[in-house]
């Protein structure tokens, strides 16, 4: 699942939020199956250390909003990427989900 962001938005838009908790019934229902988020940010106005500081903000803001909605916090794995990435979107947070 891949969740695009505004160029310097941090905040889950309403319709992402609509994603995120179907998402959660999910993995609420499959104790054996963990999340992985990948961060990314860019643009041309961000250097290394900002787009890093942007896209740790917006994995965060959705593992807050996923632990919100019943997800423990030791199922979800953060990582901020910043702009380590020539995909499109650029400013987004890739979810995995992965077996324990």
């Amino acid at each position: 699942m891949r969740l695009a962001f505004a160029e310097n938005a941090s905040k889950i838009s309403s319709e992402v939020q609509t994603e995120l908790k179907s998402l959660a019934r999910q993995l609420r229902e499959k104790t054996d199956l963990r999340l992985q988020l990948m961060a990314y940010a860019g643009g041309k106005s961000l250097s290394s250390s900002k787009a890093r500081w942007l896209s740790l903000s917006r994995a965060l803001s959705v593992r807050a909003f996923l632990i919100e909605n019943g997800i423990r916090s030791t199922r979800i794995d953060v990582r901020a990427l910043g702009n380590k990435t020539t995909e499109e979107p650029i400013n987004r947070v890739d979810m995995m989900v992965v077996a324990r």
